[in-house]
């Protein structure tokens, strides 16, 4: 297994721009989900650090430092943080492929995206009319789209710096202050990002970065001067969090689980779809939340399918994540690894038929490591085929009808992602429109990052990415009177 060169430790948190004690001896120890060595450590702060850095963004939000900085020079130091990122994307790479167990190559492919979220929002700062005049009969005035406030951002473990950027460039780039909390499970990468903003040189108090447990992550949800909350991860934590955000109203985007259907019509090329059917449905060992993991599939063509997925697999290589020749790599922690053998024993117990996979590597005596995994003759009642396993597990079911097809495709809790495959675009998209979901694929799969993302349903509100990703970090007001007295004290922000 090798050896990653940037693993290491820090002993300070970032609050406000800048690397400060923290309140607490506490610490989070990383270990590798390769070899199941240490890897470093960092603080992991305290509600009394959420509190020190809630304040330094509160006092950077209404001081009006930040918010009110032409747009233009929020962008430049957005495109610095980029640049800085840059700089540091080999450490980011190989960090986030110690820390979590993802093959370099998709490591890569993640931070490049994450570099090129802070260039996109930097961008999108100058297509927003954030100053807009109207008249009406009888008056009018100007629209003003304002940042919210403070941000508290909660970000998952499967990507921690691209969720992150997905998060902070656009709350950045409304205006807002953000203070983010990574997971236990990925903090490193993070500060590597957290070098990137220092570099950058973003005002006193408009960035913090708190690698957290519970008690801090709910303090800060749940603190009053925090405006708006950002969460990926978990439908359950999700809930937690709206009855956290529920007396203060504050303003909130959930983006949450997913059991996304991929629906297979029965006039398919088999070979056309077996790359995208597998990428989307086990890449990153299938700890994503848009996974194509619910794949219905024409009964005629059943068993072909089937055995052709099957088939490609078992012939995955399933192993070290630094060798370029891996395919997947770890679970990202112990106790995922015993959450989708669970979830597998329970498709077993049920009656489902497990094709191929179902237990962990051979030769595989250290790291969290499962063989991708495919059950058939799965009925959509079945838990393995309703509730979200994170990991590389697929069911596949059978239907009889389009008709059909998009009824199992619907009934679910979940309506995060799809796709649909038919040798026929027009059918294809036909079905594609049917399904009730924030984004479809007609064809391909995957996370479409460049337009908006989010969920219907239990997957959660509100969308992220896109130019559409900043709309949440705005509110919206109207100042009725003269268009000109408007726009003379409303131009902050351009």
């Amino acid at each position: 297994m090798s050896v990653p060169v940037h693993a290491r430790s820090f002993d300070k948190l970032f609050i406000g721009g800048h690397w400060v004690d923290p309140a607490t001896d506490r610490r989070i120890d990383v270990v590798s989900p390769s070899t199941e060595e240490p890897l470093g450590s960092v603080p992991c702060a305290a509600p009394a650090d959420v509190d020190v850095a809630v304040a330094a963004a509160r006092h950077a939000f209404d001081s009006g430092e930040w918010r009110e900085l032409p747009g233009s020079e929020r962008a430049r130091l957005m495109n610095r943080v980029a640049d800085e990122m840059e700089k540091r994307l080999p450490e980011l790479v190989e960090t986030f492929t110690a820390e979590i167990g993802a093959p370099i190559g998709m490591s890569r492919h993640m931070h490049a995206m994450a570099i090129n979220f802070w260039r996109w929002n930097a961008g999108w700062i100058e297509e927003i009319d954030f100053v807009e005049e109207r008249r009406w009969a009888g008056g009018e005035g100007v629209v003003r789209r304002e940042p919210v406030g403070v941000v508290a951002a909660i970000n998952p473990w499967n990507g921690p710096v691209a969720s992150a950027s997905i998060k902070m460039a656009p709350a950045l780039a409304a205006g807002c202050t953000v203070v983010a909390k990574p997971p236990v499970e990925g903090p490193i990468a993070t500060f590597v990002l957290a070098e990137a903003l220092e570099a950058a040189g973003f005002p006193e108090g408009v960035v913090s970065i708190l690698p957290a447990g519970r008690d801090a992550g709910e303090h800060l949800v749940a603190h009053p001067d925090v405006d708006k909350v950002t969460f990926t991860g978990s439908t359950a934590t999700g809930r937690r969090i709206m009855e956290l955000c529920a007396p203060g109203i504050t303003r909130l985007t959930l983006e949450l689980g997913g059991k996304s259907p991929g629906i297979i019509c029965d006039d398919i090329d088999i070979a056309t779809v077996l790359p995208a059917l597998v990428g989307a449905g086990v890449g990153h060992s299938g700890q994503v939340c848009a996974a194509i993991t619910r794949l219905l599939i024409a009964r005629s063509r059943y068993d072909e399918v089937v055995e052709a997925l099957a088939a490609a697999l078992a012939g995955l290589t399933v192993g070290d994540p630094f060798d370029e020749g891996t395919d997947l790599g770890p679970l990202a922690s112990e106790r995922q690894r015993a959450r989708v053998e669970e979830y597998i024993a329970l498709g077993r117990g049920a009656g489902a038929r497990v094709v191929t996979g179902g237990g962990r590597p051979a030769g595989r005596d250290h790291g969290w490591f499962v063989e991708p995994t495919m059950f058939a003759d799965v009925d959509n009642g079945m838990r393995i085929a309703r509730e979200e396993i994170f990991g590389p597990v697929l069911v596949a079911i059978p239907f009889d009808s389009d008709d059909e097809a998009v009824a199992l495709a619907n009934d679910s809790e979940y309506g995060l992602s799809g796709a649909v495959f038919s040798a026929d675009p027009g059918r294809a998209a036909k079905l594609a429109r049917r399904i009730r979901s924030g984004q479809v694929f007609v064809n391909s799969a995957g996370v479409c990052a460049v337009q908006p993302f989010g969920g219907f349903k239990n997957s959660g509100f509100g969308r992220e990415c896109g130019r559409e990703g900043i709309d949440p970090y705005l509110e919206t007001s109207v100042l009725v009177g003269p268009v000109g007295l408007g726009l003379d004290i409303g131009l902050a922000g351009l």
